[in-house]
C-alpha cells in the first residue's frame, strides 16, 4: 500500500515533483503552498504554480502564512500523513512537521549536498563558476539542509547555462529522483548517508545588492554573476542613473588595455556590446532598461544611442 503524502512546494521548480507523485498514483492528501501574492504591473493576486496544479488535480490546498502557527499545526495533525515531501516551499518547518510522519520528511534540494546548503543553491553554483551540480533527496532534520542524503545525481553545468536553464533541468531531474526515493523509503530499503559537515558550503538568500555588478571584478566573474541571476532577480548596473538589467553576457579572453576604467563601454561587435572589466571585457547580449522591454543588445541600441562618455556603474 502506497504511503499518504503531504506535499509542500511553491514555484515552478516544484511542479514536476508533484506531477510525478500524481502520475504514479501516490495518495497526495494535501498540498501546502505559499499564499497568493500580488504580481505584475497590475499587482494582481496570483496563485503559486504548485497551487494551480494541485487544484487541477482536485487536491486540497493549504496556504498558511506561517506553518509554525498553531492553526496550521492542528490541520497537519488531522491530516496525519505517512510522509511529507518538500520542494522549494519557502518556509522553515517546525520540528513537529519534520519528526512526526512515520516515513519522514523528504526534501528535493538542487545541489550536491553538503555543497550549497541554503536558500539559493542554483544561483550560487553558477555565480561561483562551478562546472557541475545536481540534485539531492534528503531526509530533513532541524538543521539547514543538513539531513541524511537518500539519493543524489550529478549533472554538468554547461558554459551558457543561466539560472533559468539550470532550474528547468534540475526540476525534472529532482522529480525523477524523488520518485525513486519515495519508493525505497516506502519499502524500507533506503540507505540514508550522513553528510560530511566539514565539506559544507552555503548558498545564502539573495539580496538586491547581490545583483549590482562590480565592473572592477574579473570578466569571467562578472559573466558568471549575470548568468547566475538570470532571468530573476537579474544582475544589473546603472546607465545614466537608470537601472539596466543584464540577462546574458560572455567574458572576453583578450587582456584589458588599462586605458579605460572598468565599466567603460566599447563597441558593438559580434560577441555583444563590449564593456571593460577588471581583467578583460564582458560582452552584453541581452538587456532591459528600466521601464522598457527586454531586448537583444542590437535591438536595444537601435532605440538607445550611446555617447563616448557613457559607462556602466
Amino acid at each position: 500500500m502506497k504511503p499518504t503524502i503531504l506535499f509542500m512546494g511553491t514555484p515552478e521548480f516544484a511542479v514536476p515533483s508533484l506531477e510525478r507523485l500524481i502520475e504514479n498514483d501516490y495518495p497526495v492528501i494535501g498540498v501546502v503552498t505559499q499564499p497568493d501574492r500580488p504580481k505584475g504591473r497590475g499587482r494582481k493576486q496570483l496563485p503559486t504554480p504548485v497551487k494551480v496544479r494541485a487544484l487541477e488535480a482536485g487536491i486540497p490546498v493549504y496556504e498558511p502564512a506561517r506553518v509554525r502557527g498553531e492553526s496550521f499545526l492542528e490541520q497537519f495533525r488531522e491530516l496525519a500523513p505517512d510522509m511529507v515531501v518538500l520542494a522549494a516551499f519557502g518556509q522553515i518547518l517546525p520540528k513537529e512537521i519534520i519528526d512526526t510522519p512515520p516515513l519522514g520528511c523528504l526534501n528535493v534540494h538542487p545541489s550536491l549536498l553538503p555543497r550549497y546548503r541554503g536558500a539559493a543553491p542554483i544561483n550560487w553554483a553558477l555565480i561561483r563558476g562551478e562546472t557541475k551540480t545536481g540534485v539531492s533527496i534528503m531526509l530533513m532534520d532541524e538543521g539547514v539542509d543538513s539531513g541524511d542524503v537518500l539519493l543524489q545525481k550529478e549533472v554538468p553545468i554547461e558554459p551558457e547555462d543561466t539560472c533559468g536553464d539550470l532550474t528547468d533541468r534540475l526540476s525534472l531531474l529532482g522529480a525523477d529522483l524523488l520518485l525513486d526515493a519515495v519508493k525505497v523509503v516506502a519499502d524500507g530499503t533506503a540507505v540514508p548517508i550522513p553528510q560530511d559537515a566539514s565539506a559544507a558550503t552555503f548558498a545564502p538568500r539573495l539580496t538586491p545588492e547581490t545583483g549590482h555588478i562590480d565592473w572592477s571584478r574579473p570578466a569571467e566573474e562578472v559573466a558568471n554573476l549575470i548568468r547566475g541571476l538570470s532571468p530573476v532577480p537579474g544582475a544589473y548596473s546603472f546607465l545614466r542613473d537608470r537601472k539596466l538589467k543584464i540577462f546574458f553576457a560572455v567574458a572576453g579572453k583578450e587582456e584589458a588595455s588599462g586605458e579605460k576604467a572598468p565599466g567603460s563601454i566599447g563597441k558593438l561587435v559580434e560577441s555583444g556590446l563590449q564593456v571593460m572589466a577588471g581583467d578583460g571585457h564582458v560582452y552584453l547580449q541581452d538587456v532591459q532598461m528600466e521601464g522598457r522591454k527586454r531586448l537583444p543588445i542590437d535591438l536595444f541600441l537601435r532605440g538607445f544611442s550611446l555617447t563616448d562618455d557613457d559607462a556602466l556603474e
